[in-house]
């Protein structure tokens, strides 16, 4: 069931009483800068994607294999 256009302007007028017109255009603005955030984060992802997608089609003959050692801080505490 859709609300009708009385209800939805008495919630808005009961809104804009409770919190003011100055706090409801910063809450607005900062929701826009949030979402215009998130889009360019998204685009900024599926661009590494596929540059990490690039990255995987290695020839076998580009892989160098070998043995890694590390050491760790939790093994020189406990030498301590």
């Amino acid at each position: 069931m859709a609300p009708s256009i009385t209800q939805l302007v008495i919630v808005l007028v009961i809104v804009l009483l409770l919190f003011g017109a100055k706090r409801l255009r910063n809450v607005g603005g900062d929701l826009g800068s949030a979402i215009k955030g998130f889009k360019n984060s998204m685009k900024n992802g599926e661009a590494e994607g596929e540059e990490g997608a690039k990255l995987e089609r290695t020839d076998a003959s580009d892989v160098i294999e070998g043995e890694v050692s590390e050491k760790s801080v939790s093994a020189e505490k406990d030498k301590a």
